[in-house]
């Protein structure tokens, strides 16, 4: 393992002293930091997915329908939502 480490240290050296090799590594580095946001994120989404869940659970029983079907039949919001079209052709 240390060997592999060392030998991924020495790409990375020689990656930053090529021509154009700081602008990789930036990339690199603002991947890595997107990357680790966009995790973050999508855990957010997975919790708040759950609760929509037990959510339409709780509707559905108040309704007295049992069974959900709704969760896997969502509208889109833009579907919903009639679009206005921005003028009229002047041309």
């Amino acid at each position: 393992m240390d060997r592999l480490a060392d030998l991924g240290e020495e790409a990375i050296q020689r990656i930053g002293s090529a021509p154009g090799g700081d602008r990789v590594l930036a990339a690199m580095a603002g991947t890595r930091d997107r990357l680790d946001d966009l995790q973050k994120r999508v855990r957010g989404l997975e919790e708040l997915d759950k609760r929509v869940v037990s959510i339409e659970r709780r509707l559905d029983k108040l309704e007295g329908k049992g069974k959900t079907s709704s969760s896997t039949t969502r509208k889109s919001p833009s579907s919903s939502t009639p679009r206005k079209s921005s003028g009229s052709g002047s041309g």
